[in-house]
């Protein structure tokens, strides 16, 4: 997939690559970045927050604090009263950031050491404490900081990172600062976009800082912030002449007893996302519910593997799983469907059949794990995955050699030469059947005549955005069949 229109998302390491590259090989002096920082996060603030009581700049010894020294020499330069406070020993302060340090000194900027109480509930925070540099749990001050910082009730502004959370992975460090604003520098890293982020980046601003396009070119980038607009661009309009066979067949394998629903949404999602003809195969006590539930579906119930023969020859894309169970008569539908050779969008109970060894991987697959099932697929537990999901969605799609999408807060779709992120969503989504509306948009894109990536990752877009715009409505409550209707409005 071109991934000329999405944002590039760095690790941390790519990031200093980025720095390094700008500094050494294009002229660009590290302090004068730093002040570039300085200058647009500082002009942030005054633009979020125009007549700050106070402004109080937390900051470590690092990089990140030699930041929040001329963020506090500006603000004290423009009359606004300023104080620093300085979190771990001022003696290790050294290079671009000693230099940060002692301007702000030279000219006037009051800098204290922090003490427990320090912090005062008053104007704008500024958190340049920590970088991201940070390896392990935060402890010490920079933790009684951090605390002090969440618990003072202002706005908190976050220099680069919100200190505390991993800039690779998203993850809490043991504690991390809740901010209302970010402005990160250079390089978006992509710990920002996923995980337990949103909770502590508040709103995400980005200043390249002037770095050379050149530089960009320079430091290679495998993992890509997706955007809904370039994805529906790529999708071709229908000619006059369109009927129904030119835009497949979908067959929704699933919905063991007391299980319907699961499969029903499947089908009603492909439908819903433009595939020509949605088939499902069930159980026979089902068929009447489905058929009433959306009478375009066309179900037919099936009690062996024979049954299900013919449907298979006449579908183009397989989703199976959802609602699908763990049965014999679902183990059974699941094997023949795994050898049929169709392609196929694998959910639900037909990962759980994949891990617990029933059929094998094939190519040709998508594969939609939430983490407990990646955790599965993967033998190891929940909290593997969350720790790191980007390694976790490479190690899915290693082991199995399919599209793999590690479904959540920035799901992550990946192949064997790509890692994308989708961060459309919300936390509305947390209920049941949105993973069931997944697998269906995804196989109805790919039976139109999507490639397997570009399917999942318009699919991945598309089900975030659906459930943002229905999230209009109120978060609590939202249903997975909520989503239908926008679903069609977006792909208009």
């Amino acid at each position: 997939m071109d991934t000329a229109s999405f944002e590039a998302l760095y690790t941390a390491q790519q990031t200093r690559a980025l720095d390094r590259c700008a500094i050494d090989e294009h002229g660009l002096p590290g302090i004068t970045l730093m002040s570039r920082a300085a200058n647009a996060a500082f002009d942030s603030l005054l633009n979020t927050w125009a007549d700050p009581e106070c402004v109080q700049v937390l900051c470590g010894t690092g990089n990140n604090g030699g930041d929040g020294f001329l963020i506090a020499d500006l603000a004290h330069k423009r009359g606004i009263r300023t104080r620093v406070l300085q979190v771990g020993d001022a003696d290790k302060i050294g290079g671009d950031a000693l230099l940060a340090r002692n301007q702000a000194l030279a000219n006037g900027v009051e800098i204290l050491d922090f003490e427990p109480g320090a912090v005062m509930s008053a104007g704008v925070l500024v958190d340049a404490l920590l970088g991201t540099g940070l390896g392990g749990d935060v402890r010490g001050a920079y933790a009684e900081a951090i605390d002090e910082i969440n618990a003072a009730d202002v706005a908190v502004l976050a220099v680069d990172i919100p200190s505390g959370l991993c800039s690779d992975t998203g993850r809490v460090l043991g504690r991390a600062v809740r901010a209302e604003l970010t402005v990160t520098f250079i390089g978006l890293k992509r710990g920002l976009f996923t995980l337990e982020a949103g909770d502590h980046t508040g709103e995400l601003q980005f200043a390249d800082l002037g770095v050379p396009a050149q530089v960009y070119r320079q430091v290679p980038c495998d993992s890509y912030r997706l955007e809904l607009e370039p994805l529906l661009e790529l999708q071709p309009p229908r000619p006059a002449s369109a009927h129904k066979g030119l835009y497949g067949t979908v067959l929704v394998v699933g919905g063991d007893y007391g299980m319907a629903g699961a499969a029903a949404l499947a089908a009603e999602a492909a439908l819903r996302c433009g595939a020509g003809l949605v088939k499902v195969a069930t159980r026979p006590e089902h068929v009447a519910a489905l058929v009433a539930r959306a009478p375009e579906v066309m179900a037919r119930g099936v009690e062996s593997g024979e049954d299900l023969q013919p449907l298979l020859e006449s579908a183009d894309v397989l989703v199976v799983g959802p609602g699908l169970g763990q049965s014999p008569w679902s183990e059974y539908l699941f094997q023949v469907a795994m050898k049929s050779g169709k392609p196929l969008v694998l959910d639900a109970d037909g990962l759980n059949l994949l891990a617990a060894g029933k059929a094998a991987p094939r190519p040709g697959m998508i594969i939609t794990p939430h983490p407990g099932e990646a955790a599965r697929l993967l033998s190891c537990s929940n909290a593997d995955i969350q720790c790191d999901r980007f390694a976790a969605c490479r190690a899915l799609q290693h082991k199995t050699g399919a599209v793999a999408v590690l479904k959540g807060n920035g799901t992550l779709v990946a192949d064997a030469q790509q890692l994308l992120l989708g961060d459309y969503g919300n936390p509305g989504m947390a209920s049941g059947g949105m993973g069931d509306v997944l697998s269906g948009v995804i196989g109805s894109l790919l039976a139109q005549g999507a490639g397997p990536l570009e399917a999942a990752a318009l699919g991945v877009c598309l089900h975030g955005a659906a459930a943002d715009l229905a999230a209009g409505e109120g978060m609590r409550g939202l249903l997975a069949s909520d989503l239908m209707p926008w679903l069609r409005e977006l792909l208009g």
